[in-house]
């Protein structure tokens, strides 16, 4: 039986919501409870894998309850719903698989391991979305997505459309393990579980029908109270709160539910799981005010150096989205990208790709000062400066290298951050993280009158006022903080003033403080490169034509040569990513052979990180050279166009677009 992608969709939609209406959710939570019980483990092994779950839905009767619920449905819309579950066709998890760009474990459930089933019940009082509930029939609306990070593992929501209610009903299962040398195959008990303080972390995303993303919330929930909950479930509800200077504004409420799996025998007195938390939050409060205390003398002496070090970019701490003052320090850590990243080089290239933004200002001023946790940063695939210089730092410690944060100011004096790398032979480069650059630094010493005076700096910066990674933090102590005479040796005292790593590894060292978020893995994208890139081809050639329409051109298209283009796309993301250019004169030959003897061939590459087709059409006729191969006229005039989308990490994209045209001349 073959079904198209639309009805394939609609027939997912049905199962979906008479799922929702069945409260199928109960009915695999009791199912996988009993599971977990001596007999069935006997029954089944070690491991109860989906077929195994899946069986014991089928003895309960809840797949043929399914199946007659839905058939008055499936009737209406022409399904055989035996004859698509024969073919294999199956819905979407609870956790809506499909959707998440994380990568969820689908494998068997391990049930040696203790589960924590977070679920979502619904939205309320999302008072700035009243109006969005008013759109037309068949508008495009704004959503919300839910993205969740805990120990490790990341999941997202299907999005929702925006209102002051919004239908947000989700479910995540998320596992909870020991960390220590031999424990991790067994399950946590009570004593280990009222000491993980791992908080799970929600970031609310409003994506626009533009597709542009807007961070609303950023929440994180102590799951330990559950510990003290009958039955080991606990319904209760969260109020978001918004971000930056309206961190003390509720964005809306979540009723949400926690759960664990399997039940613990006994359950904790609510004063001990209170009374454990309170301990750390003490523990945690002291850490932070000694730290203060140390950082104030510090930053003293530091003053007392130079008069004009007061002048200087020397950053201590830094607010989060929700107002929490951390050192800068602690938003650094050393970050393993798997697979999905093979060089530093193609880390840099991806850091390059997330959207860069200011943070916006009500009023006017200068910037507000507002970093972003990297979670939130990955999530909403945009931010400031300083949010892409910590990831690429975070990436390039990954990978082995000596990397640090560098806070200065570029050529025209603004405040910015960028990433240095101290070779083991000295080389010291710059890495610029909004673009991927890199610039190799040579010192100049300015009192030197000997010393040839270099050429302008490539680079675009200005001055060096301190630099720092995870264990470190070094302020700029020489006599002139100008990036061009900058020298990195940093264990020499007269140039650098250094914190004590003690000082700084007791708030910044793992599991100090445990409030902090951690840094997320990155997620593989979940998008087809080549069904994107077509899609987008398809709909800039409708573009393209309508424009020549609308001046009253016909349009023809060369589809050979429109293939001909994609080496030179592959070249140019090549170049960004290694800073080499390859395969150019293959490319420069096939068009010398496409295009006859007396025409003239014009083109036009540029790049966008968004796959948004009017705005990057709009964009593109803003430049007189694509105005005028868009617009050509002449005789025998053939368009060619070619549009290739390479995927990162975190759906980042570079999405390349080559306009072409080739046409004899009318004299």
């Amino acid at each position: 039986m073959a079904l198209t992608a639309e009805k394939v969709s609609e027939l997912k939609q049905i199962i979906h919501n008479h799922l929702s209406q069945m409260n199928i959710q109960s009915t695999i939570r009791d199912a996988l409870n009993e599971s977990m019980r001596e007999e069935n483990l006997a029954r089944h092994g070690d491991r109860i894998g989906e077929e195994d779950l899946l069986n014991m839905l089928k003895e309960r009767g809840v797949v043929d309850d399914v199946l007659r619920q839905i058939r008055l449905d499936s009737n209406q819309t022409g399904y055989d719903m035996e004859g698509v579950v024969a073919h294999g066709i199956q819905t979407d998890r609870v956790t809506d698989a499909k959707h998440n760009a994380a990568t969820i474990r689908r494998g068997p459930i391990d049930p040696t391991r203790r589960y924590l089933y977070f679920q979502v019940l619904s939205g309320r009082a999302f008072l700035e979305h009243l109006h969005e509930e008013e759109s037309h029939p068949g508008q495009a609306r704004s959503t919300f997505t839910l993205h969740i990070n805990f120990r490790g593992q990341r999941f997202r929501s299907k999005p929702v459309p925006c209102a002051c209610e919004p239908n947000i009903q989700e479910g995540f299962l998320l596992e909870i393990h020991k960390e220590g040398a031999g424990d991790a195959a067994r399950m946590a008990d009570l004593t280990s579980l009222i000491s993980m303080s791992d908080p799970i972390h929600l970031v609310l995303i409003k994506t626009d029908p533009s597709g542009d993303t807007s961070l609303l919330s950023s929440h994180y929930i102590d799951w330990r109270s559950v510990l003290s909950a009958d039955n080991s479930r606990l319904k209760t509800t969260l109020e978001l709160l918004g971000i930056g200077a309206e961190n003390k504004v509720p964005v809306g409420i979540l009723e949400i539910c926690l759960e664990l799996m399997p039940k613990v025998t006994e359950t904790l007195a609510g004063d001990v799981v209170t009374t454990q938390i309170t301990l750390e939050k003490n523990r945690q409060s002291e850490r932070e005010r000694l730290f203060l205390v140390y950082a104030k003398q510090w930053w003293k002496e530091y003053l007392q150096i130079r008069d004009n070090h007061s002048q200087r970019l020397v950053k201590l701490f830094a607010q989060d989205e929700n107002g929490t003052n951390r050192p800068v320090c602690s938003y650094i850590k050393p970050l393993k990208a798997g697979r999905l990243l093979d060089t530093p080089r193609q880390a840099a290239r991806f850091v390059s790709l997330m959207g860069y933004e200011r943070v916006p200002t009500l009023g006017g001023g200068e910037k507000n000062e507002q970093w972003t946790t990297s979670h939130a940063f990955l999530c909403r695939n945009k931010g400031d400066s300083e949010d892409h210089a910590v990831l690429l730092c975070s990436l390039l410690l990954g990978f082995g290298l000596d990397a640090y944060v560098c806070m200065g100011t570029k050529s025209k004096g603004a405040a910015h951050a960028w990433v240095v790398t101290i070779g083991t032979d000295g080389v010291i480069t710059f890495w610029e993280p909004l673009t991927g650059n890199r610039y190799v630094h040579h010192t100049m010493d300015p009192d030197d009158d000997t010393q040839d005076k270099p050429d302008k700096p490539k680079h675009p910066y200005r001055t060096v006022g301190c630099i720092f990674n995870h264990v470190s933090f070094y302020a700029n102590s020489q006599s002139s903080d100008a990036a061009e005479a900058c020298n990195f040796t940093l264990n020499n005292e007269s140039l650098w003033k250094a914190m004590s790593p003690d000082a700084i590894n007791s708030v910044c060292g793992h599991g100090a403080i445990p409030s902090w978020p951690t840094l997320p893995p990155l997620c593989a994208s979940p998008l087809d490169s080549g069904l994107i890139s077509n899609q987008l081809e398809q709909d800039m050639r409708t573009m393209i034509i309508e424009h020549r329409k609308d001046l009253g051109l016909a349009t023809t298209w060369d589809d050979q040569l429109s293939y001909y283009l994609t080496p030179a796309l592959a070249s140019y993301e090549t170049e960004r990513c290694t800073g080499v250019s390859a395969g150019n004169e293959e490319f420069q030959d096939a068009i010398r052979r496409a295009v006859p003897e007396g025409h003239t061939f014009k083109g036009y590459p540029i790049q966008f990180v968004h796959r948004n087709a009017r705005r990057a059409f709009a964009a593109c006729l803003r430049s007189p050279v694509c105005q005028e191969i868009v617009s050509c006229r002449g005789d025998h005039v053939r368009h060619a166009l070619r549009v290739r989308i390479f995927l990162y990490p975190e759906n980042a994209c570079a999405a390349w677009i080559m306009f072409t045209c080739k046409y004899k001349s009318v004299t």
